[in-house]
């Protein structure tokens, strides 16, 4: 899926948050979208999804479809995008009194999923889980950070979305599952096409996943770089570095 982002800002009483001119993501790009705290990531992703209104502008999804058919959206007019997007930002997403398996069910229902696919997908997610998520009987609230974190991208995933988003998916995963969590987004993006969007602190891991990435500050673009690991590398280091002194 593609996304197209127009005239899109932002505000919280006197600061500005958001001012984007233009943004484009093409279908199939892994986009890591960098920036310090405050730098308007997940503002930006809580207007892509309907979850907080822009104070202008527009967002579009638009593309072809697996089965071939032409779509767009205009996301604050439209629902229909939302059964072709996966998203997990914060806990907030969970139904935290749920166990992973009926959270999961519960996702499975809403999207219309049967059971025996529900355990087909659930089993392509065993090595992420490592065991520590089902048949545990035990609730969502009551598992670590990084098993929380692992049962809110799995809910993100299974009703195989074409645009994926995830801020910060590396947090509370211990290095094994940091590694599981990469290679899942990286074989999940070449099976299926799917266009994803990757918000993360976590530099190095970033960098490895995503075909793109670009780099936000104080609710502007300021560069967008394609992906070329050395370049990339150096300039976004430089970047950071240069702002810690």
């Amino acid at each position: 899926m593609n996304l197209t982002i127009e005239n899109i800002t932002k505000r919280f009483g006197d600061k500005e948050v958001l001012n984007i001119n233009r943004y484009d993501i093409h279908s199939g790009e892994i986009i890591g979208l960098l920036g310090n705290n405050g730098a308007g990531k997940t503002t930006l992703f809580r207007i892509l999804l309907d979850l907080l209104h822009a104070d202008s502008g527009t967002t579009t999804i638009h593309g072809i479809l697996p089965d071939g058919s032409h779509v767009s959206f205009d996301t604050a007019r439209s629902e229909d995008w939302k059964r072709y997007t996966g998203a997990f930002i914060d806990s907030g997403f969970l139904i935290d009194f749920l166990t992973p398996e009926e959270y999961f069910s519960f996702i499975a229902k809403v999207n219309n999923i049967d059971s025996q696919t529900l355990s087909q997908r659930l089993k392509l997610f065993e090595g992420f889980m490592n065991g520590e998520v089902l048949g545990r009987n035990v609730l969502i609230r009551n598992l670590s950070m990084g098993n929380q974190q692992k049962v809110g991208i799995i809910g993100a995933m299974l009703n195989n979305p074409q645009l994926l988003i995830l801020d910060e998916p590396f947090n509370f995963l211990d290095p094994s599952s940091q590694l599981a969590m990469k290679y899942l987004l990286e074989n999940y993006n070449k099976e299926t096409g799917a266009t994803i969007i990757v918000s993360s602190h976590n530099l190095t891991h970033t960098f490895d996943i995503c075909t793109r990435a670009t780099l936000l500050e104080h609710g502007r673009i300021l560069k967008d770089y394609q992906k070329d690991y050395a370049t990339l590398t150096t300039e976004i280091e430089e970047y950071f570095k240069w702002n810690a002194f």
